[in-house]
């Protein structure tokens, strides 16, 4: 139950830190901290609660992370389930709260896109869904590689945690024009419920894209690096 309360709580700040800073702060007038401080906070939030819960539970916060790393052979089968239902469960949790505040802004009217991810229409750039699904694939890909050489037992202690907040600045910086990045199907789902539009309906690409990437990541890595 420790490990399933601290994927709770780590997930919910990911989302809460991340996609507050979209909604709240990323076009706030005149001091808003754009695509460079949006990045930086899901990078944040990562780093943060993997020094602070990591050592209960891994630190996966995302349903993909701990899809990939069984697939890497680092996590046990049976514990996936429960770890992603604490994730979602944390990221729903997060975007209530979320709504919650934005809902009490004077003049309110409506929650816009609520930093959920798109495609087509729904893109910020306008990028197609084939688009979508090459970014969010590669870049999923690529965390998992990072996750798993950063916490490789053969590279310095306590150095991991920093290695994949960055890693998630970085994805962020390239990929929020294409889908507003989700590389994360919790944190998708929980935007998509409360967002205005058809968020919802496209949600499924930001479920089988991230998985996908994992496992293909978890297995690169296994395969190449594992013995190295």
């Amino acid at each position: 139950m420790k490990k399933l309360f601290a994927e709770f709580f780590g997930t919910f700040w990911l989302v809460f830190g991340g996609c507050g800073s979209a909604i709240f702060a990323a076009g706030f007038p005149e001091l808003g901290i754009g695509f460079l401080g949006v990045a930086l906070a899901f990078g944040l939030t990562v780093l943060t609660m993997a020094f602070a819960v990591g050592h209960i539970s891994g630190g996966h916060f995302n349903p993909a992370v701990s899809i990939g790393l069984w697939a890497g052979g680092k996590f046990e089968a049976k514990d996936v389930l429960g770890y992603v239902i604490a994730q979602v469960v944390g990221a729903i949790a997060a975007a209530g709260v979320l709504y919650l505040i934005v809902s009490g802004k004077t003049g309110f009217d409506g929650v816009g896109g609520f930093a959920a991810n798109g495609y087509d229409e729904l893109s910020p750039g306008g990028f197609s869904m084939m688009s979508a699904l090459v970014a969010e694939v590669v870049l999923t890909a690529f965390f998992l590689i990072v996750i798993l050489g950063s916490t490789s037992l053969k590279v310095p202690k306590g150095f991991a945690p920093i290695a994949i907040g960055l890693a998630l600045t970085l994805i962020h910086l390239i990929s929020i024009p294409i889908t507003n990045t989700s590389v994360n199907p919790a944190r998708s789902l929980s935007q998509a419920i409360f967002a205005d539009g058809a968020y919802l309906s496209q949600v499924w690409l930001f479920w089988v894209a991230p998985i996908a990437g994992a496992i293909i990541g978890g297995v690169i890595h296994k395969t190449l690096f594992e013995k190295a």
